[in-house]
């Protein structure tokens, strides 16, 4: 699709330097049987130079060259009105730009939203600046105390806040057969608890679908935009909501393990193997049961968890461990899947693998670091 729009573009231009050649006698355009006024050539010249800018900055992925494309198509617009009868077919080419421009100037107010509110919690966020000592995780229960001996946490900085990115495949409907492929960035506060994940995926090759899942100040959103553009869903100011998107957050702190002594978290042992957590803040409360393995290892995540806002009884969701390895010094699950327990059976409907992770940012990353 953006090689298409790079080459479109580039013709729509190219035609536009004959009109400039023509009102100066340089080269005949006989596309357009009238003439052409160095006044008007300039402009036709200056439509050409715009539209080459579009072309360089879409093919640099810059997220500007909607601004260029806008310009380009008003100017190209005013030409094909003075010069109709011959040239009205480059409408067109131009409502293609259009369009695509509109697309691309929402894409940059997402991800402008997106990095705004990543700024606004990191300003919020409270730096720890003790270790995790071995006398604090004495206080959970023997499975939790082993899981995070085991993470090799103890003797380390307690995580303020965490970045990370994902690369995904999810299904958005049980009877959907193929995977979609995804890339995720999400960045996480301790204190307070909070979390903004943002998805870029496309289905079937062609739409893309952009979401942002948030979790702040007690209160969660789920926002999903297709082509940047139209809401597809956007569940906020909901009791459920807040609930399910608190339990991701419980669910998540398994990438940075020592969240788990947070004071918002209580936990209380099950068995040699599993310990449940309740997590309570500004009024939304969740839990959750953690499971291990012998060694501590995270197995799984077990929760009983509202789809969605529409949803009138919770349903059994799980989170599964499928590869646990050392980053930053630190062992955490590097590749998950999450399901949800139907009537009719289990449905996975994610698969993640963790590609970067990093601990106490002074500021947020670049976009694409």
């Amino acid at each position: 699709m953006r090689t298409a729009l790079i080459i479109l573009i580039g013709i729509h231009g190219v035609i536009h330097l004959f009109g400039f050649l023509k009102s100066f006698g340089i080269s005949d355009f006989n596309a357009i049987a009238q003439p052409i006024s160095k006044t008007y050539g300039i402009i036709w010249g200056l439509t050409f130079l715009l539209f080459s800018i579009t072309v360089i900055l879409i093919f640099i992925h810059s997220d500007y060259w909607w601004f260029s494309g806008f310009l380009s198509v008003i100017l190209s617009q005013v030409l094909i009105f003075n010069y109709w009868s011959d040239s009205k077919w480059g409408t067109i080419a131009n409502v293609i730009i259009l369009v695509a421009s509109l697309i691309a100037y929402s894409s940059f107010n997402f991800k402008t939203k997106i990095k705004e509110e990543r700024i606004a919690l990191m300003e919020k966020s409270e730096q720890k600046t003790g270790l995790v000592t071995q006398e604090a995780v004495r206080e959970l229960p023997p499975i939790v105390e082993k899981w995070l001996t085991n993470s090799q946490v103890i003797g380390k900085k307690i995580s303020s806040n965490v970045y990370l990115t994902q690369e995904l495949k999810l299904k958005l409907k049980p009877e959907q057969t193929s995977w979609s492929k995804g890339t995720a960035k999400q960045y996480f506060t301790v204190q307070p608890p909070a979390f903004n994940w943002d998805i870029n995926t496309e289905m079937k090759s062609i739409l893309n679908i952009v979401g942002r899942d948030k979790f702040e100040d007690g209160e969660g959103e789920m926002l999903i935009k297709l082509l940047s553009l139209i809401n597809v869903a956007n569940a906020k100011n909901s009791e459920k909501v807040n609930q399910a998107t608190l339990q991701r957050y419980l669910a998540e702190i398994v990438w940075f393990p020592s969240a788990a002594l947070s004071q918002y978290i209580k936990w209380e042992k099950i068995d040699n193997h599993s310990a449940r957590a309740t997590m309570e803040f500004n009024g939304t409360r969740g839990s959750g049961v953690f499971h291990f393995d012998q060694r501590g290892n995270f197995k799984k995540f077990v929760a009983m968890r509202y789809e969605d806002s529409n949803a009138s009884q919770p349903t059994e969701w799980i989170v599964e461990a499928l590869k646990t390895e050392e980053r930053n010094g630190i062992k955490i699950p590097v590749k998950c899947e999450a399901s949800w327990a139907l009537e009719n059976g289990k449905w996975t409907w994610l698969k993640l693998e963790i590609k970067d992770i990093r601990y106490n940012l002074k500021e947020m990353p670049v976009p694409n670091s």
